[in-house]
């Protein structure tokens, strides 16, 4: 592994905050090409576009992973935080420990092709379909982030994708929105307990990194941020709060776990854009799904507070109420 790589995961939080703060500072940036993508005719403000360290690729996601069996991942520990995946009855588990260090896997299960993709920034695991517009794309690291977040790119056009907007707003693929597909952030204990027969995303990925090793640790439970968001959350609840934010209809709501907990229930309902929501709560493995009254799955976005309202600043928000 190239030093140069390595120093990057390296760096302690205070010398890499002033570092980036230098990088994308106006002074310096006329310097610093984009990772080599061309924004020309962008759909966001390319100057809110920095550089989150890593070159293109600097952060390598997995194309090819491989998967051993649940009783096999003696890596794991109960509490662990995995994110978890079922199509077509075949059930995977991504350890959060190993998103950390690649970010997005490229995958498949069956005829579906998918991409596993996390931003440790902004808390947020989502997984969408490849497919778009008739092709199968494979996803990058662009080494670029956009309100905190990551920004994908596809290796077909090199086009840049938002992870939490879902579309692309760069290259070839400019306007086209991703797929969510249904996911859960859990527990290890509990994944393996659901899907004793699950697969997990074993640690021998080919590249050498500690994956016992948080680089982000700390991160979670400060206030501070480390990059400029365009909207900045209000103060109702921690930065990193966890959320699960929904889109239906246009519309889009936020449910913190914080809320939630306060209603001392396994299950909620709520009415939003129309629809019936059901809320299921289980909050010794921090878990929250939700499902329409058919009780089919409905895919939202779990990641930190300040990265929803970043982006969706005209969301609902949901309130417990009052006992």
């Amino acid at each position: 592994m190239p030093i140069s790589k390595y120093f990057k995961f390296s760096l302690n939080f205070s010398v890499f905050f002033l570092l980036i703060t230098l990088v994308n500072s106006p002074a310096l940036a006329f310097v610093f090409a984009p990772n080599g993508f061309d924004l020309s005719g962008a759909l966001i403000d390319t100057t809110k576009i920095l550089s989150g360290g890593p070159e293109k690729d600097g952060i390598p996601a997995l194309t090819q992973p491989a998967f051993i069996k649940a009783g096999q991942a003696y890596y794991l520990k109960p509490d662990d935080r995995v994110l978890g995946i079922e199509i077509e009855g075949v059930s995977k588990a991504y350890p959060i420990s190993i998103l950390n260090w690649h970010e997005i896997v490229n995958d498949r299960i069956g005829k579906q092709n998918f991409a596993i993709t996390y931003c440790p920034l902004c808390g947020t695991g989502v997984a969408f379909s490849a497919e778009v517009a008739g092709e199968t794309l494979e996803f990058g690291v662009s080494g670029l982030l956009y309100n905190s977040d990551v920004l994908l790119y596809d290796r077909e056009t090199d086009s840049l994708w938002s992870q939490i907007m879902r579309k692309s707003v760069s290259g070839k693929f400019k306007g086209e929105k991703l797929k969510l597909l249904p996911i859960t952030h859990t527990s290890w204990q509990q994944w393996k307990s659901s899907h004793p027969q699950s697969l997990v995303l074993s640690d021998n990925t080919g590249y050498s990194r500690d994956y016992k090793r948080n680089p982000y640790a700390g991160y979670e439970k400060s206030r501070n941020l480390y990059f400029q968001v365009a909207n900045k959350a209000p103060d109702w609840f921690h930065p990193k709060e966890r959320t699960l934010g929904i889109e239906l209809e246009g519309q889009f709501k936020a449910y913190t776990f914080s809320e939630i907990d306060k209603t001392s229930k396994n299950t909620i309902q709520d009415e939003f854009a129309g629809k019936l929501l059901t809320l299921h709560w289980d909050k010794p493995n921090q878990q929250l799904n939700v499902t329409d009254q058919s009780g089919k799955d409905i895919a939202g976005i779990e990641g930190f507070w300040f990265a929803w309202f970043a982006f969706h600043p005209e969301t609902e928000v949901y309130r417990a109420p009052e006992k």
